[in-house]
């Protein structure tokens, strides 16, 4: 059996289903009024291919969030703006003619913003919209960047993340006089809406961070609601895998540990005492026996999909490797905690839903 891939244009037509569409429908149709916006699609990748629709009563809401861009709000941007970054320091930023984005997340929210015209350099976790950032200048990886290739694209802002780095290489940008804005990116539910704001704010648009951070917000309030449903909460291993180079659990102080546990599902590697990333060994497999594995698309597809991933030691004699339950997400989406986290912790709850129901992802 193939891995479970979340299908976001299809809904069962089943009475249960449909009744709950119809509340949430209204719901967000009053939100949406109230915020003066117009109902987006669901933002999946025109590369992506829907698969059946699970089989979970569970509703899969429409999107709240564009993966695109919003409509503007504001006319202009209003600046010069400020911003506190995440080492409490002051950043007054005068222009964003041209900018370098560091990191995936925070890319994704320019462009959810309707901001993405002024972006100049993108990192190379910067995915989505895929049609947008595939023609942008690559940086390189946000946690190996080189401060020559940032300033010669003359930028008038660099924003990131706290992952972008080394600190050497902020420390050059910093040094060359160009405003250089990180915003924290703690593993919580909060940092959607906390890094949209951040962003908003250093852009001069912070009317229109607020629209989106209360769009994201309630997208996130309808999945966890749902995932209160699941009676049995599923052991589940996550595994960031690159290879045979790098095979790692992922625990406490993790965000997909806060992803896993808000979509009703048991993080089985935090319940085995571990905190944040550790080496996948076939004693900590041993020590988790999990209902279903939670991987990224590249990582199972670097260790040759669902069969290569059960030749891992210990993986294919624990209740999910025996059931072949395995789900796989797209990286960002899953662990970027940016527009699509809402839409991210859906298709988790309902895959974790069919797992505790006893059926196959």
């Amino acid at each position: 059996m193939k891995s479970w891939k979340p299908d976001h244009r299809s809904v069962a037509a089943t009475g249960r289903l449909r009744q709950t569409l119809l509340l949430f429908s209204l719901a967000v149709a009053v939100l949406l009024a109230a915020c003066g916006m117009t109902s987006s699609s669901s933002g999946v990748s025109p590369s992506e291919t829907a698969l059946p629709a699970p089989t979970s009563p569970l509703a899969a809401p429409a999107s709240l969030v564009s993966g695109g861009e919003m409509a503007p709000v504001e006319a202009e941007p209003q600046l010069p703006a400020t911003v506190v970054d995440y080492r409490g320091e002051q950043v007054t930023i005068t222009s964003i003619e041209r900018i370098v984005s560091l990191n995936g997340d925070i890319t994704e929210i320019i462009f959810a913003l309707g901001m993405g015209e002024y972006v100049v350099g993108v990192d190379s976790s910067a995915t989505y919209p895929p049609e947008r950032t595939k023609t942008l200048p690559n940086i390189g990886y946000q946690r190996r960047l080189s401060a020559e290739g940032i300033l010669s694209l003359n930028p008038t802002l660099v924003i990131g993340d706290e992952a972008a780095g080394p600190p050497e290489t902020l420390a050059q940008i910093r040094a060359a006089g160009v405003p250089l804005a990180i915003t924290a990116d703690p593993p919580s539910l909060d940092a959607p809406q906390q890094k949209i704001r951040f962003v908003a704010q250093a852009l001069g648009i912070p009317q229109r961070g607020e629209r989106l951070a209360a769009r994201v917000e309630a997208e996130i309030a309808a999945a966890r609601d749902q995932a209160r449903r699941i009676a049995n909460p599923p052991h589940v291993l996550f595994l960031y895998l690159r290879g045979t180079d790098v095979q790692q659990v992922a625990g406490r102080n993790t965000a997909v540990d806060v992803m896993i546990a808000a979509a009703g599902g048991i993080n089985a590697a935090t319940e085995a005492g571990i905190v944040e990333f550790k080496p996948l060994s076939p004693e900590v497999v041993i020590a988790a026996q999990p209902d279903v594995l939670l991987v990224l698309d590249k990582g199972l597809e670097s260790v040759g999909g669902v069969d290569g991933l059960l030749k891992i030691p210990g993986l294919a004699d624990t209740p999910a490797g025996r059931q072949r339950r395995v789900i796989a997400l797209d990286d960002l989406y899953l662990l970027g905690m940016g527009p699509r986290t809402g839409q991210a912790l859906t298709d988790l709850t309902v895959a974790f839903y069919d797992v505790s129901q006893g059926s196959r992802p």
